[in-house]
């Protein structure tokens, strides 16, 4: 019988009004933008983080822009590298669960250009496409593929590498490490000659209100919100309580905590901060300078374990034991 976990149960936000929410203005464009463009588009390729299978991703795309299914749809899971190969099965069977309709997911690492689920993209759309009515497309030769997503996941990059491989030719579509970079419905992007295939790339679009506070979180922890929006001391206490709820404590070692997991978000940074020689100076009301260790450096660093894989392959919607 295992013992109790005797961190918090429960991650609760520091204020009961506060919800993880980042929907500018240029979402709601985005979102008006693609559906004006669907009469064009054969087949929506939908891309989200493979940390999240389940959290945050959209449901105004499977309902509005597929047309519940309408429209030939497959769902990849990107940065595949940062989960490894062995929950892949969990995964496939816990979004089969929620949503049995989902039969074409892809997992994809859109850093490596020889991936084998980057591959599979091109021609599992046109077979998908080629046994699809099409409708008022039926006459036409050539393929759109339509890229939509949350921010952040790579829907950029996969285009960009899909364009390399099969037309040799550089990057055509805007990328960056932040969520955002991608800010209108693009022009369609020419991936392959026989058949001929564009793509367009979109916007990230977040749900318009994320009103579950570890879905907002996890969110931010993979990076689809802006940091800045959260908070990276929040966004590290996210991260500590799950680790611990999991009975993930191998941060411990990449800490170095020298009193082994804990709860305490401050304790741990600070433990952090010291070891590293992490201080700033703070000006006080008096106008005295203080050395202090720097807890939002700390924060950063701890969270880029994460985002860099090091603390593991993690699914952060996997059930707790």
């Amino acid at each position: 019988m295992s013992l109790a976990n005797p961190f918090r149960a429960v991650f609760r936000l520091p204020s009961r009004n506060q919800r993880v929410n980042w929907f500018p203005g240029h979402m709601t464009k985005g979102m008006r933008q693609i559906q004006q463009k669907l009469r064009s588009v054969d087949c929506i390729v939908e891309i989200h983080d493979a940390r999240i299978p389940l959290a945050g991703r959209n449901s105004q795309f499977f309902e509005t822009i597929t047309g519940n299914g309408v429209k030939p749809h497959i769902l990849v899971l990107n940065k595949v590298d940062l989960i490894g190969t062995k929950q892949q099965r969990g995964i496939l069977k816990q979004l089969r669960s929620v949503q049995p309709e989902l039969r074409n997911i892809l997992f994809t690492n859109c850093k490596d250009q020889r991936n084998t689920g980057v591959l599979d993209i091109l021609p599992l759309a046109t077979k998908l496409v080629a046994e699809s009515s099409r409708f008022n497309r039926a006459q036409s030769a050539e393929h759109n593929i339509m890229i939509i997503g949350v921010p952040n996941v790579g829907k950029s990059s996969i285009i960009n590498v899909l364009r390399n491989v099969y037309l040799k030719k550089r990057s055509a579509a805007r990328v960056g490490a932040e969520a955002g970079i991608t800010r209108a419905v693009g022009e369609r992007i020419k991936i392959q000659e026989q058949p001929l295939v564009y793509m367009i790339d979109t916007p990230g679009i977040l749900q318009p209100s994320v009103t579950d506070d570890e879905m907002g979180m996890k969110l931010a922890l993979v990076g689809c919100v802006p940091d800045h929006i959260v908070g990276e001391d929040l966004i590290a206490d996210y991260l500590l309580y799950w680790l611990n709820k999991h009975r993930r404590y191998e941060y411990v070692d990449k800490l170095g905590l020298t009193s082994g997991p804990s709860d305490n978000i401050s304790a741990v940074l600070a433990e952090y901060a010291q070891q590293q020689a992490m201080f700033h100076r703070v000006r006080q009301y008096n106008g005295q300078v203080e050395v202090m260790t720097n807890l939002l450096a700390a924060a950063r660093k701890f969270i880029s374990f994460f985002r860099t894989g090091q603390l593991g392959p993690i699914n952060l919607d996997e059930e707790s034991t």
